[in-house]
């Protein structure tokens, strides 16, 4: 077992066997005296699977769970996945993102060992679009610096919510004209409850204590749900709320990145190990352990109101709160000599060392500096959405329907301080990355956990601020105009506000206040202590500034004298977006000969009128710029599905499909230089086109036998361009910006210019495959036939052409974020009052930057920052006591699975990040009425 779980590419197949065994060794014997009955069978849905037969399901629990979705995906023309609750707040996982990741083609990126946002067949979260209640949102966190720190983009970050809000998910692969456009990768539809959901007055509550053995601590979780309706089903009101803390520990290594020798001041040249360097080598720049303590709280709540003045009309007003609280605090212990610049620290010398494939992997210096790292982080963000929905039945072939809606994200990140102490020339310090790594040994030569002889030297404060807003309102009709004929259209309107601010101390951040007594010497009495668990290595512990006594004896939140904080104009900016478009779209059913053929084809247009705000600078004066474009797309689409057989499908797809370009990207804060004859201009571009895209895809599933499907689905996207900051040089009034910026400079805008900026650059193919297989096992005897399973695998390649800083062609490999391989296992038991299953979710290896950083390029740019793809193993039973309460069981990363990052260039990797966070139980108990 331990060789099957250390394999990053072991086969879908060997592992479920692998976890039948494990189950049928500790679970049977107790299955076996708990199991009078076997679950409920289905009950006939009829062969077309139409999603509107879901309440002739039966059957209970995760296997009911697994019925429902495949329903949905059964009755919808496109290529679509679901995941459905089994019941009432029963949502599979714990976090949205972690659910989403048992579909085919989903891989999920983690912060502080949560699901943070997802990736869909190779393409990133900038490029999935999310709807709530049929509305497009946005919502974005804050992270830590090595997972990108807070969210100016258009990727959704899932941590805001708790999944108990939710009761299905459903994510279309593949477009359609009714679908609103945006997406290159999957539009992703997040439901809330209804009550016209349920029969009546319902009630569902549960608790649950979860346990981090990372940070050894216990944290609540509550959830609740109240569903009633009245006036024979004509007025119902729902409100559900979600309720959790956790306190987590993160715990690991960094080094940063590497950087060679000679470019960050070298070493002495008395260096006795000097000569026996033949070449430049490559060294870590902070060579250090980390450690991060999490404190989270959540909350939400949805409130519904449906009313039926007619059985002709439904109004729908669906409420959805969120607000996620945390503060970080992390404690970090490093040689800092290491990553100067220019002159630097050359007095380093290097004692000894061993080199291996051109990097020091090994080395004993003097005259080291250490640093000691305090840093606090309070965030949070608040999510907010209203959506007003009306249907009216004006004959049993014509409807129409309207929405409106708002939602807002607002990010604050008010303190993100750190507290930096130096100890200087230290002999005899030393690092090993020889053995794993991952988990290379420091000696600091000295005591790391003396107190004395710290010396205050920085308190870096910054501030920061995200808005997201939606507006939307659309206006939908259909018509079944004959028999096998149906026709769609409508219009939507839709206005995106994205507005980003961040503030830094305005004085040099090594400016610092001297302690009582007139010295920068930090007192034994200001200084506490840091403590790793699990890690191999030295030290365990160190000490870190005391930042609660030393930030209340300076008053560095004051914002006033050295402590103020002034605007930084790279991060204030802002974008607006409107949105108008129109769809028309077909549906139809017939038959070709004696096989069944149905399907849709439609386009649709939109116009974008865009408006780019920020801070430019010209000369050093700061320039308040705003840029203004419009553009237009239409987009056709098609969707063919062939039943060759009764329950054998064909699903062919078409379309052309956009992605609005990266928020980052768009800002026109530039930096405009003119020295001499030189001429630049650095910064954002306004004037990006979207990322378009032509797209196809090829399905065969086959339903072969009740809650059973085998399905193969091809896929490819023919992207037309990708954005990547290089350089260019054309005329300054050719670029949109401001001609004022060039006031008082003597230079005509008629005049060329070197812009480094974001440009539309050469894109490239993407093609794959999916694999899916699930098959409850009721064709077996006895215990046996409450089991089931659950198998996916996605294959996804692609070919983008990077360039260098010069404009010059570099590398063609994969778009950032894609994992060529991933897979999913479930096994699951369903038992008349034991359930269980257990889940594997393996991603492989993906770039997280191309071109690289400091890591030896060659002339073509090979350089890259990658990821180790994962396997991880989460489990869940439950216990039904009786009709209304149920006792629960949960483990999440129950092999303690870490994140792995590393540089490379074409001859060597060397480790970047890397991270434990621990495994999770969950003990509960649920009650329904």
């Amino acid at each position: 077992m331990t060789r099957l779980f250390g394999t990053k590419k072991t086969p879908v197949t060997l592992l479920a066997t692998g976890i039948a065994l494990a189950l049928q060794a500790v679970a049977l014997p107790a299955l076996a005296q708990t199991t009078g009955a076997p679950a409920d069978d289905v009950q006939e849905t009829g062969s077309s699977g139409d999603a509107t037969q879901l309440d002739a399901v039966r059957v209970v629990g995760y296997r009911a769970s697994v019925e429902k979705a495949l329903d949905i995906k059964r009755g919808e023309a496109g290529v679509v996945d679901a995941i459905v609750a089994e019941d009432i707040g029963k949502f599979p996982d714990l976090n949205l993102a972690e659910s989403l990741q048992r579909i085919p083609g989903v891989v999920i990126t983690r912060e502080a060992g949560e699901g943070r946002n997802i990736s869909v067949r190779g393409l990133g979260p900038d490029f999935t679009r999310v709807r709530i209640n049929g509305m497009e949102a946005l919502s974005t966190v804050g992270g830590s610096d090595g997972a990108g720190g807070t969210n100016r983009g258009r990727g959704f970050d899932f941590n805001v919510f708790a999944s108990d809000l939710f009761s299905q998910l459903i994510v279309r692969k593949t477009a359609s004209a009714e679908v609103e456009e945006g997406s290159l990768g999957a539009t992703v539809d997040l439901r809330t409850s209804r009550p016209f959901d349920y029969d009546g007055f319902t009630m569902a509550a549960s608790w649950q204590a979860a346990y981090e053995d990372a940070s050894d601590r216990v944290s609540p979780r509550m959830a609740a749900l109240v569903s009633n309706t009245w006036a024979d089903g004509r007025v119902g009101a729902l409100v559900s709320f979600a309720i959790s803390e956790r306190k987590g520990v993160e715990e690991g290594t960094g080094t940063v990145r590497w950087a060679n020798g000679p470019s960050n001041g070298g070493f002495a040249a008395s260096s006795p190990f000097q000569a026996a360097r033949a070449a430049d080598v490559y060294h870590p720049r902070f060579p250090r352990y980390t450690l991060m303590e999490h404190d989270q709280q959540r909350t939400g709540v949805t409130a519904s109101l449906q009313f039926k003045p007619t059985d002709q009309t439904t109004i729908s007003l669906d409420g959805l709160y969120s607000k996620i609280d945390a503060q970080r605090d992390e404690k970090y212990i490093e040689a800092y000599s290491f990553s100067r610049s220019g002159t630097g620290k050359p007095q380093t010398i290097v004692r000894d060392g061993e080199i291996r494939d051109g990097a020091l992997v090994y080395g004993v210096f003097d005259n080291v500096d250490l640093r000691s790292e305090n840093r606090r982080d309070h965030w949070n963000t608040t999510f907010r959405q209203l959506g007003l929905e009306a249907e009216h039945r004006f004959s049993s072939d014509f409807r129409m329907s309207g929405r409106v809606g708002t939602s807002s994200s607002e990010h604050g990140n008010p303190v993100q301080a750190t507290l930096m102490m130096d100890k200087l020339n230290v002999n005899g310090y030393s690092y090993d990355y020889r053995g794993n790594p991952y988990k290379p040994v420091f000696d600091y030569g000295v005591d790391p956990t003396d107190p004395n002889g710290w010396t205050f030297s920085t308190v870096r404060l910054r501030q920061n601020y995200v808005e997201n807003d939606f507006d939307s309102a659309q206006v939908d009709f259909d018509w079944n105009i004959s028999t096998g004929f149906r026709l769609k259209g409508g219009v939507l309107a839709k206005n995106y506000d994205f507005a980003s601010r961040e503030f830094r101390r305005g004085a040099n951040e090594t400016v610092v206040p001297s302690f009582p007594g007139g010295s920068t010497i930090v007192p034994a009495d200001y200084v506490a202590l840091a403590s790793l668990s699990g890690l191999a290595g030295a030290p365990g512990t160190w000490v870190v500034p005391d930042f609660n006594r030393i930030a209340n004896l300076f008053g560095i939140f004051s914002n006033e004298g050295t402590f103020a904080m002034t605007q930084f104009a790279a991060s204030t900016r802002g974008v607006s977006e409107e949105d108008r478009g129109g769809y028309l779209q077909g549906e139809f059913s017939t038959d070709l000969g004696s096989i069944p053929f149905s399907g849709n084809f439609g386009v649709r247009y939109v116009r974008t009128r865009q408006e780019s705000s920020g801070i430019a600078s010209a000369t050093g004066t700061p320039v308040p710029t705003t840029v203004t474009r419009e553009y237009n797309d239409t987009l056709p689409s098609m969707n063919l599905v062939a039943e060759i057989a009764p329950d054998f499908l064909i699903r062919l797809g078409a379309a052309k499909v956009m992605s609005r370009p990266g928020l980052g990207s768009l800002t026109p804060g530039v930096n405009v230089n003119i020295s001499g004859s030189a001429r630049a201009v650095s910064g954002g571009n306004p004037l990006l086109d979207p990322i378009r895209a032509k797209t196809a895809d090829l399905g065969f599933e086959w339903y072969f036998d009740e809650g059973a499907m085998l399905g193969l689905g091809l896929f490819y996207k023919d992207i037309d361009s990708f954005i990547q900051n290089t350089r260019e040089t054309r005329t300054f009034a050719s670029s949109g910006l401001p001609v004022s910026l060039l006031d008082g400079t003597g230079v005509s805008p008629n005049e060329e210019f070197v812009f480094s900026v974001p440009i539309n650059t050469p894109g490239g193919e993407l093609k794959g495959f999916e694999a899916n297989y699930t098959q409850p096992f009721t064709f077996l005897p006895g215990v046996w036939r409450d089991f089931g399973v659950q198998l996916n695998y996605t294959y996804v390649d692609s070919q983008i052409q990077y360039l260098t800083s010069t404009g010059a062609n570099a590398q063609k490999t994969d778009l950032t974020g894609l994992s060529k391989h991933a897979w999913n296992a479930t096994l699951f038991y369903e038992g008349a009052r034991f359930s269980g299953r257990v889940s594997a979710t393996n991603r492989d290896d993906y770039l997280i930057q191309v071109p690289g950083t400091e890591i030896g390029f060659d002339s073509a740019g090979n350089g890259v920052h990658g990821q180790n793809g994962t396997t991880t193993i989460d489990a869940s039973v439950r216990w039904k006591l009786s009709d209304q309460f149920e006792v629960t069981l949960e483990g999440i990363n129950l092999t303690n699975v870490a994140q792995e990052s590393w540089v490379a260039n074409p001859s060597l990797q060397l480790p970047l990040e890397y991270s434990e966070t621990g495994r999770q139980y969950l003990l509960g108990l649920r009650y329904k009425f």
